[in-house]
């Protein structure tokens, strides 16, 4: 092959490149409006990575409880044994890390407890995503703040304060968890999401332009 024929190779893959860059931008300025709502917000993915992220965020308030528990003296599943009295009663509270079915029971409560944070993962990654996507991180925090509030006091005073008793028997939850434990514990959870929420933020595709 001469050396004018690979210059004039050369010279038609480059015209085929800017081809291609320009058909790219055809059929992006072409795609009907639902395409150009899917490439500025796509929930199904911050669903996804919420449910992902919201692992983070329950392993973050556990450690959190675990911690503090340890400190004032208290068993440092405490919470584990709390949340296990909806469904096990008040023998949830005797509960201890050990072989047998009682140490079963509080790894079953941690895997629920986390599942619970995976769901709750999902509210939270859609609700930043729709009113903080692009801002500071005091703004994630501050809404993450407003929302773990929320779910504090739909969770507690809503539900639990009147499910319980009706199925159980006892109201453990309300009664045997601070009030300010529980709002640190939802603030905890709320504030690792809103500090992992970049690392699940969709990136829509981007033609390159040259």
């Amino acid at each position: 092959m001469t050396e004018q024929s690979v210059e004039a190779l050369q010279q038609e893959l480059e015209r085929l490149r800017k081809r291609v860059d320009q058909l790219e931008v055809e059929k992006v300025a072409a795609e009907p409006l639902s395409r150009e709502w899917t490439r500025r917000y796509y929930p199904s993915y911050y669903a996804t990575t919420g449910f992902f992220l919201g692992m983070f965020g329950a392993i973050a308030s556990l450690a959190f409880n675990v911690v503090g528990a340890w400190l004032v003296g208290l068993h440092p599943l405490q919470l584990i044994r709390v949340y296990l009295t909806f469904g096990m009663g008040e023998r949830a509270l005797h509960l201890q890390l050990k072989g047998g079915d009682e140490g079963l029971a509080l790894i079953v409560g941690i895997k629920l407890y986390i599942v619970t944070g995976m769901l709750l993962g999902i509210v939270f990654q859609l609700v930043l995503s729709r009113f903080a996507d692009r801002d500071s991180l005091a703004k994630r925090l501050l809404i993450a703040s407003l929302l773990g509030s929320a779910v504090w006091i739909v969770n507690y005073y809503l539900l639990l304060s009147w499910i319980q008793p009706l199925l159980f028997g006892g109201n453990w939850i309300v009664r045997e968890i601070p009030w300010w434990v529980a709002v640190l514990t939802h603030l905890v959870f709320g504030w690792t999401m809103a500090v992992l929420y970049p690392l699940g933020k969709y990136e829509p595709y981007q033609v390159r332009m040259d």
